[in-house]
């Protein structure tokens, strides 16, 4: 199953606290960027990050973005704006940037 334009939108929305959140179409899936740090995506209708050590404490269940794929967290919660900031915050932190 494919992520729809709306759920894309809505977290999108759910972002709104980062000032520097890109998003770029990956085969029916969205890659997400902070500070051109590739930090999660929106797959299956659902907001993954990758799994860092610092973003272990908030306890999110592991989930396969799609097969073949590493392990990634499940951000359930997600109308808590100010909780998704921190864990993207924190996981950008020990992520590389972007090169380009």
């Amino acid at each position: 199953m494919a992520t729809t334009k709306e759920y894309r939108d809505f977290i999108l929305e759910q972002l709104d606290l980062l000032e520097d959140i890109t998003c770029r179409a990956m085969m029916r899936e969205y890659l997400l960027y902070y500070n051109k740090i590739l930090f999660g995506g929106i797959y299956d209708n659902m907001l993954l990050i990758k799994i860092v050590n610092s973003n272990k404490k908030y306890n999110m269940k592991e989930q396969i973005p799609y097969k073949g794929a590493k392990p990634m967290y499940l951000v359930d919660d997600i109308d808590d704006k100010e909780k998704i900031k921190n864990i993207i915050i924190e996981t950008c932190k020990e992520l590389p940037k972007k090169n380009k």
